[in-house]
């Protein structure tokens, strides 16, 4: 299944990450047509969510409707980033993250038909606008505090595809040196107090994946105190007070390509990629599944 899996991730990167994709460009518009149609492939229902006016950046967010179709169950969350700055093609930022969100739709859709009964709804968000101040997020996160939506959590993936084995090739902020490992060859888990159990959850989802190192983190509140904590989708989520976490690869702290014309689909791992794919499988079916 590695090598297959592994396979169809390359696919999707080199699809969506050989030129960049900043917002108004073709190639953002070709990334909204790749990925939706891909999840409307896996089974999906697919709606172009357009906000953000109102805080004087429009987009567009790909949202699928949840599954299954029941309005009694409360909302999962499952989103990763499509946009990239101007000047990198982002494979890692973000295309790897979208690779893994598509194959999981592949996996998840039929289990969703045929396994019942659920905890959750199952939905799936690709974001506009995460490079330009989380718009995309936090639009969405807004509409579901709005609406009153019962929320078990949502997970951002964020970076997930790039690997350095070499002893010292992870860096770590100041406050952490030396608690987590010198090796960037784990998948890192970001949550908040809030998230906990869902932290839980996951991390424990993720550790079933055989050869695939993680390393986890709860902080305080919204995680201002450790800010690299922040930056990425998840902390729309946390601002409108709902639980939510990050897997990533650690992004700049372990990756010399991010934001720049190198991150290209070539320095990924995609054996690391697929572990990594595998294991959210894992945790958002234990998450969605009675």
């Amino acid at each position: 299944m590695s090598n297959t899996l592994a396979a169809d991730l390359r696919r999707h990167v080199d699809h969506l990450a050989t030129t960049p994709r900043p917002p108004g460009s073709a190639e953002h518009a070709q990334a909204q047509a790749y990925i939706t149609r891909e999840l409307e492939t896996a089974g999906f229902i697919v709606r172009r969510e357009n906000d953000g006016d109102d805080l004087g950046f429009p987009c567009t967010n790909l949202l699928t409707d949840p599954m299954p179709a029941d309005p009694s169950l409360p909302l999962f969350v499952v989103g990763a980033h499509y946009d990239s700055i101007a000047n990198s093609p982002g494979a890692d930022d973000n295309a790897s993250a979208l690779a893994a969100l598509v194959e999981l739709a592949r996996w998840i859709r039929p289990k969703l038909d045929a396994a019942g009964p659920f905890k959750a709804r199952l939905q799936l968000a690709a974001y506009d606008l995460e490079e330009y101040g989380l718009i995309g997020s936090f639009a969405h996160a807004r509409e579901v505090t709005t609406a009153g939506t019962p929320l078990v959590g949502m997970i951002s993936l964020e970076m997930l595809g790039y690997i350095d084995p070499r002893p010292g090739s992870q860096r770590l902020p100041p406050q952490l040196a030396g608690v987590y490992p010198d090796t960037g060859d784990f998948i890192g888990i970001v949550g908040n107090e809030a998230s906990r159990a869902l932290l839980q959850t996951v991390v424990v989802g993720m550790k079933t994946v055989a050869g695939l190192p993680v390393e986890f983190m709860a902080v305080p509140g919204d995680g201002s105190m450790l800010a690299e904590t922040r930056l990425s989708d998840h902390s729309s989520f946390w601002d409108h007070g709902l639980p939510a976490l990050m897997i990533t690869d650690t992004s700049f702290f372990r990756n010399p390509h991010y934001h720049q014309p190198t991150d290209t689909p070539q320095t990924l791992n995609y054996e690391f990629l697929a572990k990594v794919t595998q294991g959210v499988c894992v945790a958002v079916w234990a998450i969605v599944k009675c």
